[in-house]
Order: C-alpha cells, then structure tokens, then sequence
C-alpha cells in the first residue's frame, strides 16, 4: 500500500451518479450537482469547461477532466452559449426557468439529450465524497485539471460510454469499478504533467529511501515506529532517513505518521460502532488517553467532540 492509494480508497465509488448528454449545437449544459469530485470526458466532438471561477477549458474527444466541487460549473459547444439545461442530478434536469424537463430530453438509461444522433457526447460520473483521508486528496488537486487524450486511459473511455447507457444485471457495480479505474489511470497522469503541483508525498513515491519509508508507514500504521526502526526497514542509517524523508516530504518520518495517523482516526471514529479505545489501538496507540491528547494536539478538539461534530 502507498500513500496514493491509502488516499483513494476514500473515494472509491460506491453507487456514483452517472449521465450521458448528446447534444447539437448550439448547446449548453448546466451541472449544481453538489458532487465533491466529478470525472467528465467528450466521447465524441469537442466543448468547453466552464468552472465557477478560472478559465474556460478545452475539451476535446478523449480528454479527461477532473472537478473538484461542490462548484457550479458548465459545458457548453463554446463558452459563452448559455445554458439550455440545468443538470440537478443523474435523474433530474430543468430549464433555466425552473420546468421539469426530464420527459423531454430522456434518450435511455442515463442518457439525455435534445436527438439521438446528436454530433457531441459527454460522459461523466461523480462521487460523493465524505471524511479526513479523501480531503487530504482533494486538497492537492485543481479546481479543474484536464488531461488530455494521448495522455489519458484512452480505451477505458469507449467502454465506460457503452456500460453507462446499458441497463443489465450488476450495472452500477461495473460503472463504479470503471470510474474508479479511470480515476487512478487520470491521477496518475495528471501529477506526472509539467504543469501539475503534486503534492509532496506523491513525488517523494519515487525515492528509494523517503518512497520506501512512506509506503511501510501506510502498510502499518499502527507499529510501533521509530526513526531507528523506520530507517532499519528502509535499509539506510537513522540521519540517511531522517535527511531525506524531511527534505522530500517537508516533514520528518513521525510527525507524517501521527498526521496520517490521525487522518485514520478521524475516519474511524465516525462509526458509532467504534470505540475510542478501539480506535486509538487501530492507528498505534497503547491507551485512549495518550490517543486523545495526540488527536486534540494534531486536531484542536478531543476524539468525542470529533465524533459529534462528524
């Protein structure tokens, strides 16, 4: 396990929302869906991304986009054609006055659009995204970032276009394990381009000695580490370690694993099932009490005040 992948099974999906649009020009779509992440691609023809603050975004057939929400945001044949639909949800659209439209533009399942053959498809699908370890993700991404189509997961897309107007037995499981994969492969890609910001323990993955020290502080996170244990692991001397995990990461390797461990902890405690007691023991912790003092120290507030607030 490493740190990417800890930070996406936060968003694994699980019932997402899913829609395809086919549409002619001149046309304009209007997405409030309140989503925290949205994964939206042209299968067909090109259009603009429209956020809510920045610059319009190109789109071409086989570019991914990724937006970060909740944001208001459009997709449009050019960017400045107003919107004549307003997308609420996979299952809702209005006009701009307010006037249910879902009759009218229904093409099948997940499907809308104003003609069947219409020249410009888009695909999208979104999460809903809750908890401490899918924020630290969402943090280090764009409003919008697009990758384009000779980057991206180029045949993934084809497929997920054909499963999201399929109505068959295990449909919405099919499309959740599509869209997380695509989620992976547009990541990946994203934070490998010239013009991404990874954040810093994407890029010390690559390292031999802070990567390898940061994927044993994800596999086990309730060890019992130290500098000289985490180094012994490693393969490199206690100051090596030290050195370069802090310099790469821009923390040394145990004030990382107390903020990761209280990532979890927050998580966890968000199941009324769990104990503090039994949460403190998960993420490494001998007794409730010296995890509650850490978790207040890291979080402002105690474990129980977490728990009510979440």
């Amino acid at each position: 396990m490493d740190a990417l992948a800890d930070l996406l099974q936060g968003v694994r999906a699980r019932g997402a929302l899913f829609s395809r649009s086919v549409m002619s020009p001149p046309w304009g779509l209007e997405f409030r869906n309140p989503a925290r992440l949205t994964l939206c691609t042209m299968l067909s023809d090109e259009a603009w991304l429209v956020p809510a603050e920045g610059e319009p975004r190109r789109l071409r057939a086989g570019d991914v986009a990724l937006v970060r929400g909740p944001q208001v945001y459009r997709v449009a044949d050019r960017p400045d054609t107003p919107p004549g639909v307003i997308v609420l949800d996979a299952e809702r659209c209005v006009r701009p006055d307010g006037s249910d439209v879902c009759e009218e533009v229904c093409l099948g399942p997940r499907t809308f659009g104003d003609s069947a053959d219409g020249p410009a498809v888009l695909a999208s699908g979104s999460y809903q995204v809750a908890g401490d370890i899918s924020e630290r993700l969402l943090s280090a991404l764009p409003p919008v970032l697009v990758v384009p189509d000779d980057q991206g997961p180029c045949d993934l897309l084809r497929r997920l276009g054909e499963e999201i107007g399929t109505d068959a037995p295990g449909q919405q499981l099919v499309l959740d394990r599509l869209l997380d994969l695509m989620l992976v492969l547009t990541l990946r890609c994203w934070f490998d381009m010239p013009e991404a910001n990874p954040p810093a323990w994407y890029r010390a993955l690559s390292d031999p000695v802070a990567g390898a020290a940061l994927r044993a502080l994800h596999a086990s996170p309730a060890r019992a580490w130290t500098v000289a244990a985490l180094a012994a692991e490693v393969g490199v001397s206690r100051a090596t370690l030290a050195r370069r995990f802090t310099e790469l990461v821009g923390e040394p390797p145990l004030t990382y694993l107390t903020g990761w461990r209280m990532a979890l902890a927050a998580d966890l405690l968000r199941d009324p099932d769990e104990t503090v007691a039994r949460v403190a023991k998960r993420v490494g912790y001998a007794d409730g009490f010296a995890f509650s003092s850490a978790f207040k120290r890291t979080r402002g507030v105690s474990p129980s005040v977490h728990r009510v607030a979440g």
